[in-house]
């Protein structure tokens, strides 16, 4: 072993030494800190104090459409798409959020694939999260229940009879410069009545129904749930702000 290479050797032991032993004299409270303190929520019928209630059951007056007022059906504490009518998107537009929403396919089942109680939550107007009647109907799978559209499938496909499907979304915008360019791209995370199916999925650009995804510079943007003439049910929709 040549000098410079022990020495080395020998410097390297002495800082590991020197690390352990003032690993050893420390006490707990010198890895412990007070503040910032983070902000407190309570939940009142599950609803975060934070949040902002898009839908309570009660009107539309959180939403509108490409006509104006928003007049999908409001009754019994839940919406109703009203085929024909049009998609309906908030009137607020948000960047990060974590969303609350359920659905519910219609009763009467008809149709087959994407002809079944098919609809779609818009993530800022551009980013589709499948909504589709996924109880014994196969479809392509970048496109059943809890897809990125037409770009990541779910990881696991997850029936839910007579009941009420729940999606608890994380997202996360992407990022433009000020010359348009994107920096980072957007990110989704999807909980589907508990089970994990999107996973930090990188989103490659709008979900496109033909062709591939379009990167398309933005700011904040709406929630749009879409009217694919299909009697899907939703409620209890509310947001945070991240």
């Amino acid at each position: 072993m040549n000098f410079s290479l022990s020495s080395a050797l020998c410097l390297a032991i002495l800082c590991g030494s020197s690390a352990i032993h003032a690993q050893t004299n420390m006490k707990p409270s010198d890895t412990e800190y007070y503040k910032p303190v983070p902000p407190t929520v309570t939940l009142n019928k599950g609803i975060p104090s934070d949040a902002i209630v898009l839908f309570d059951g009660k009107d539309l007056s959180k939403w509108k459409s490409e006509k104006g007022n928003a007049n999908w059906t409001v009754a019994n504490n839940t919406l109703e798409v009203k085929p024909g009518t049009g998609n309906i998107e908030t009137t607020e537009h948000f960047g990060d959020f974590q969303l609350h929403i359920e659905w519910k396919s219609p009763e009467l089942i008809k149709g087959e694939g994407q002809g079944r109680g098919n609809s779609g939550i818009f993530l800022q107007g551009l980013y589709e999260i499948q909504v589709l009647d996924n109880n014994n109907n196969p479809t392509y799978v970048n496109g059943g229940a809890g897809s990125l559209y037409k770009q990541r499938p779910p990881l696991a496909q997850v029936i839910v009879t007579d009941k009420w499907h729940v999606y608890d979304i994380i997202y996360k915008a992407p990022q433009f410069n000020k010359d348009s360019l994107l920096i980072s791209k957007g990110t989704v995370t999807v909980l589907h009545n508990g089970v994990l199916v999107q996973n930090n999925t990188q989103i490659d650009g709008t979900t496109e129904y033909i062709g591939l995804p379009k990167q398309v510079s933005h700011g904040p943007g709406p929630i749009i749930l879409q009217d694919h003439g299909d009697l899907v049910q939703f409620r209890n929709i509310w947001l945070r702000k991240l």
